[in-house]
């Protein structure tokens, strides 16, 4: 719970890559939290949207180069609190997620800073077989040892208006047929804007959320299958769903190809394993936050995939309205 008696005008929280997809919801409750808010990443003007959600003087924005330890030291120096949602899924991951991570993290320490969120994922373990997974499993370890407090959110995929995921799935549904791969792999959705709530909260209050890890999953599991059904579903398609067999998928990998989209190796060897919460670890609920349906909300902006998109007959005011 967030402290009403503090006056967060006088602190000021940096969000490094506020400007992405999960950034722009966690800036949003952050300013509307009153706290003062800078905002770095490489290209500042891509985080011009958030100017409107802020008062005068509330919001800067900075441009930081993650392998540079400079441009991170201004960034970070004044901070009260920080945030790293800075991660990447292809070029140097050991530099960005490992290395430039610890790196934030020591400074946050030598600047003063009271809390520190660090971004990670589900499944994220220094051993696992997948780059990606690794890098995000020794960058915990980093920031940990950078910063000791540090609170560590590992989301599961994560679904909203502006994602990859569901805006990607609904176009490849209207074709007749749907190609699935790992289509029983069991995945845990979470609504972007739960996810940023809980980032924003663990950042407001380090007395409560500082030195835990939590593993943040939205309210259903669902197969690979089960997710792409859901997803044509609120587009208005109804392709006939294919699973395809494992080692088509891993042929595919080594080819780097997947229907609809380029798949690598190592995106093949992460499907490997089912992305929900483990048990015993603290999620949502820790927040007070109930989470979200993919039902629920992604009608929203996938009815632009139905026929006539969103002017077609008996499409609802709230459907056609930006989540």
């Amino acid at each position: 719970m967030i402290d009403p008696k503090i006056d967060w005008r006088n602190r000021m929280i940096t969000v490094l890559g506020g400007g992405g997809f999960i950034g722009r919801y966690v800036c949003e409750q952050l300013l509307k939290s009153g706290v003062r808010l800078r905002v770095a990443q490489r290209g500042p003007r891509q985080a011009y949207f958030l100017q409107p959600l802020a008062a005068v003087g509330q919001l800067d924005l900075m441009a930081i180069d993650m392998a540079k330890p400079d441009t991170l030291k201004r960034a970070v120096d004044g901070a009260w609190g920080v945030v790293n949602l800075v991660g990447v899924f292809s070029g140097n991951l050991q530099a960005i997620h490992v290395d430039a991570a610890g790196r934030a993290a020591e400074l946050a320490t030598q600047a003063g800073a009271a809390s520190f969120v660090h971004v990670s994922a589900i499944n994220a373990d220094p051993g696992s077989p997948s780059v990606y997974g690794a890098s995000k499993g020794k960058g915990e370890l980093a920031v940990r040892a950078g910063f000791e407090n540090a609170t560590v959110v590992r989301p599961s995929l994560v679904f909203g208006q502006e994602d990859q995921l569901t805006n990607r799935f609904a176009g490849m549904a209207r074709l007749p047929f749907l190609p699935v791969l790992a289509g029983q792999r069991r995945f845990q959705p979470i609504y972007v804007r739960d996810l940023a709530k809980a980032i924003a909260l663990a950042a407001l209050a380090p007395e409560e959320h500082g030195g835990r890890t939590y593993e943040l999953g939205g309210p259903q599991v669902m197969t690979m299958r089960e997710l792409n059904a859901a997803i044509a579903e609120a587009a208005g398609q109804k392709p006939q769903i294919v699973e395809l067999p494992d080692f088509v998928g891993d042929a595919m990998s080594r080819l780097g190809f997947l229907p609809g989209a380029p798949m690598t190796r190592d995106q093949w060897l992460m499907l490997a394993k089912d992305n929900v919460v483990h048990q015993g670890m603290p999620g949502l609920e820790a927040f007070g936050i109930s989470g979200t349906p993919l039902s629920a909300v992604a009608g929203d902006w996938l009815g632009r995939f139905q026929k006539g998109g969103r002017f077609q007959r008996g499409h609802s005011r709230s459907q056609s309205t930006a989540g």
